[in-house]
């Protein structure tokens, strides 16, 4: 408990100086995790997979991952705040669920657009908060997305609820015509692949969770 109060302390320090690419004032709760990780949690579990967490913060969801692993899969880890790195590493050596899947897990630290890999992920799951990136950023993260998601894989990302219907009335123009972007980049991509939303209202603030198949 101690340690969880600790990094919640770290996201709430790093949500003030960095605004920009944390995001929220919390970490994300254990229902969204659940939400971000249940068709890993679905898979086969004879099989081995590829999974990649961009954006994965002080680490609410990769707990959930790291113990739905199997010792056959690859777990791969994209975040660019220093701090974030330091307390995932942190977890990697001192806490038993995350010290059984360390030999197989990977902390990359920098932009995802930069991010490159042998092969494609059967789940890529993000906590990027999008909301707060130009919009040709966005498109760049989104291109991103499913150049590193496996065809027939699936993307789960989640969004704060009615964060862009109220920006895009109540902020000025500039604003307006950035939120609108994002709205139509994320809308397109959901449009063609997306398989499912789950509302998680026990999560601060409340979110959706967006779940989308990469195209065969």
């Amino acid at each position: 408990m101690f340690s969880a109060l600790k990094n919640q302390i770290s996201f709430f320090r790093q949500f003030r100086q960095r605004f920009e690419t944390t995001g929220a004032i919390a970490p994300s709760s254990r229902f969204l995790a659940r939400s971000m990780t249940k068709h890993l949690a679905g898979r086969d579990p004879s099989l081995p997979v590829r999974v990649l967490e961009i954006g994965p913060g002080t680490g609410p969801v990769t707990d959930e991952i790291v113990r739905r692993l199997k010792p056959h899969d690859v777990f791969d880890l994209v975040e660019l705040n220093e701090e974030f790195v330091r307390i995932l590493n942190q977890r990697f050596e001192s806490e038993p669920a995350w010290t059984n899947a360390k030999t197989q897990s990977t902390i990359h630290q920098c932009p995802v657009q930069e991010f490159t890999t042998s092969a494609p992920y059967d789940f890529v799951i993000s906590g990027l908060p999008l909301n707060n990136f130009p919009a040709e950023l966005v498109t760049s993260i989104a291109e991103t997305y499913f150049r590193l998601l496996k065809p027939g894989g699936v993307l789960s990302y989640f969004e704060y609820m009615y964060v862009r219907p109220i920006r895009k009335v109540v902020t000025r123009r500039a604003e307006r015509i950035r939120i609108t972007a994002i709205d139509a980049t994320m809308q397109k991509h959901c449009d063609r692949c997306r398989i499912g939303r789950d509302n998680i209202w026990l999560n601060t603030p409340p979110a959706w969770v967006q779940h989308l198949r990469g195209l065969e």
